[in-house]
C-alpha cells in the first residue's frame, strides 16, 4: 500500500549502518493511518512484491559487479605499483592467483547478471536467473573484495585506501532483496518447478 506522509506516519532518524552510508535507511512507524482504496497497490501484494524482486535482484547483482570491478582495478593497480623481493606483487603466485580468481568471478557474475536483466527487460520469466545472479554476484563481491584487501596487506585495512569501504558496502548485498541463502532456495525451487532435467 501507499500512504501520504502525514498524521500517523513517523519517519525515524537515519539508522547507523556498516556500509552504503550514502543510501540512508530509517524506521517508519504507522499509527492509526487510514489507507484509502486507491492506496492499495494490489490485492495480492505479496505475489506482486515477489515479482518485483525478479526485476530488482539483477540490479543488486549489477551493484555487486560494479563493486567487484572497482576492487579488481584497485588491486591490479596496487599490485603493479608495489614491489616485494625485487618484483611487482602481481608476479608473486599467491597474489597473481588472487587477482585471477577475482577476474573469473567478476566475469561470471557479469554474465549471470546480464542474462537475468535481459530476461526481465523482455518481460520473460526470470526468477531462477535473477536469484542465481544475485546470489553469485553478491557472494563474489564479498569474496573478491576480501581477496583484494589481502593484496593490499596492512594497507588494505587503512581508510586511506578504498578497500575497507568496498568491503563494508559489499556485505549488505548478501542480505537485502533476500539473503544469499534465500536465493539458493529460490534457485532450487525454480529448477524443480521448471523440471529442467526433462528439457535437456
Amino acid at each position: 500500500f501507499l500512504v501520504e506522509r502525514g498524521e500517523g506516519v513517523e519517519v525515524g532518524p537515519p539508522l547507523p549502518k556498516l556500509g552504503q552510508k550514502a543510501s540512508p535507511a530509517a524506521e517508519v512507524a504507522l499509527e492509526g493511518v487510514f489507507v484509502p482504496e486507491e492506496g492499495l497497490i494490489a490485492r495480492e501484494g505479496f505475489r506482486l512484491a515477489m515479482r518485483v524482486f525478479n526485476r530488482s535482484r539483477p540490479m543488486v547483482a549489477a551493484l555487486a559487479v560494479g563493486l567487484l570491478q572497482r576492487a579488481l582495478d584497485e588491486a591490479l593497480a596496487y599490485a603493479a605499483m608495489r614491489e616485494a623481493f625485487g618484483k611487482p606483487l602481481w608476479e608473486h603466485e599467491g597474489v597473481g592467483f588472487k587477482l585471477s580468481e577475482i577476474f573469473i568471478d567478476l566475469e561470471a557474475a557479469r554474465l549471470l547478471t546480464l542474462k537475468a536483466a535481459e530476461l526481465a527487460e523482455r518481460g520473460e520469466e526470470n526468477a531462477l536467473e535473477a536469484a542465481a545472479a544475485k546470489a553469485f554476484a553478491a557472494d563474489a563481491a564479498v569474496r573478491g573484495v576480501s581477496e583484494a584487501l589481502q593484496v593490499f596487506g596492512g594497507n588494505g585495512y587503512s581508510e586511506e585506501y578504498p578497500l575497507a569501504k568496498l568491503y563494508r558496502d559489499a556485505k549488505v548485498l548478501q542480505i537485502y532483496e533476500g539473503t544469499s541463502e534465500i536465493q539458493r532456495l529460490i534457485v532450487l525451487r525454480e529448477l524443480v518447478r521448471r523440471k529442467v532435467w526433462e528439457s535437456r
